[in-house]
């Protein structure tokens, strides 16, 4: 298992840092070209729809989860 890496992200025009395994980045990374989209406007869009008590990383582990998993 590898160590979560830390990228800086822009969301709705501030700065912020998120630790995921290197798997979840590619996964953001991979379903953001899908769907033609830019890293952080799909982040922009997982932050606006999480609930409150979910920190930012857990989201964007459960959006990559749900979706390789409604593909399978």
């Amino acid at each position: 298992m590898t160590r979560p890496q830390k990228h800086s992200l822009t969301i709705g025009g501030h700065r912020t840092s998120v630790s995921l395994e290197p798997d979840f980045w590619n996964g953001l990374r991979e379903i953001a070209a899908l769907r033609d989209q830019g890293i952080n406007a799909l982040v922009t869009e997982i932050d606006a729809t999480r609930q409150p008590d979910t920190g930012l990383a857990t989201a964007i582990r459960l959006f990559v989860f749900r979706h390789y998993r409604d593909r399978s």
